[in-house]
């Protein structure tokens, strides 16, 4: 599988994760939000930010509870729990988010 930009071609495994996190790119972020069938607005990109920022400081994605967690502690209660994450990624907030911010799938998930 991959993804194609202005004539710019990332390669991604079979899931639509891209293999070489370095080539990520904000277009390239659209591109997959909209394959996951997602608009992203400012609260997307606050997460996908957020697991970037994460992923730099640990060398790993954050698994949902983590996640949960370390969103609730940056950015409020409001925002750290499962129902709130849920509503802007659906199919699971640790996988499609760390999918659209061009990282490797968390550990633990399915």
């Amino acid at each position: 599988m991959a993804y194609e930009i202005n004539g710019e071609t990332f390669d991604a495994d079979e899931e639509g994760y891209i293999t070489d996190i370095g080539s990520w790119n904000e277009g390239l972020a659209d591109l997959i939000a909209l394959d996951e069938k997602i608009e992203m607005t400012e609260e997307h990109w606050e997460v996908v930010n957020f697991l970037r920022e994460y992923y730099d400081e640990y060398q790993i994605a954050p698994a949902v509870r983590v996640l949960t967690k370390a969103i609730g502690k940056k950015f409020g209660k409001e925002k750290g729990n499962n129902k709130y994450l849920y509503s802007l990624f659906p199919y699971g907030p640790a996988k499609q988010a760390c999918k659209i911010a061009g990282l490797p799938k968390p550990t633990g998930c399915i």
